[in-house]
């Protein structure tokens, strides 16, 4: 094999090494963004709007980061693969575990990452009537804008409490080994608001 056959050998597998990583790059970058509100308003109809928007949110709401603390009962989930939590918990009467593992325990008032242990001060399960795992995103649609099953939260409450809950905020830098929910904590905010603003509708359940 002559030099320059090497050379175009190595160039050719430069190139597609390079293309390979930039598709991946584009690729991680592509299934964690959030669309913008303003990129829907195409949809002419405004019910149609506003649950294509929350559609969008869905990929939020439906990561694990979320659905690990609204699980379908009442022990919490850990990492990007939903495992059961370990060691075993369980909510307890108010969220925050029992009397005898409470989640203050554990878990502290920031990420300890030599640990790989999440914290936040208000560490704790969502109430049971709040969970959502396992749901398709209509049903979490009409779940989250019902009072009596979204905290007794008014529909404009949401635009708050998604956009700037320090402890939802939580899943946007989830520390070591997990992965971050999509977007930015700003960016499901403003899918709320115009989720709002457009009737809160919802896609089929």
């Amino acid at each position: 094999m002559t030099s320059e056959t090497r050379f175009r050998i190595i160039a050719a597998l430069t190139a597609l090494a390079t293309s390979l990583c930039a598709g991946y790059a584009a690729s991680e970058s592509a299934s964690h963004a959030l669309a913008s509100p303003e990129s829907f308003a195409g949809i002419e109809n405004v019910e149609q709007r506003s649950a294509a928007i929350f559609t969008e949110l869905g990929k939020v709401l439906t990561h694990p980061r979320c659905t690990n603390c609204h699980p379908a009962g009442d022990s919490p989930r850990q990492g990007d693969i939903s495992r059961m939590h370990q060691p075993p918990v369980t909510r307890g009467a108010d969220g925050h575990g029992t009397s005898a593992m409470r989640c203050s325990i554990c878990h502290q008032h920031a990420n300890f990452d030599p640990g790989r242990v999440p914290g936040h001060p208000e560490w704790h399960l969502a109430p049971r009537e709040m969970a959502w795992a396992g749901k398709t995103i209509g049903e979490i649609c009409e779940q989250i804008r019902d009072p009596a099953r979204n905290g007794g939260r008014k529909i404009e409450d949401l635009i708050e409490h998604i956009g700037k809950d320090t402890l939802v905020g939580w899943a946007w830098h989830p520390g070591f080994g997990r992965s971050p929910a999509p977007g930015t904590q700003a960016e499901a905010g403003a899918l709320v608001e115009a989720w709002v603003k457009t009737g809160a509708a919802c896609p089929a359940p």
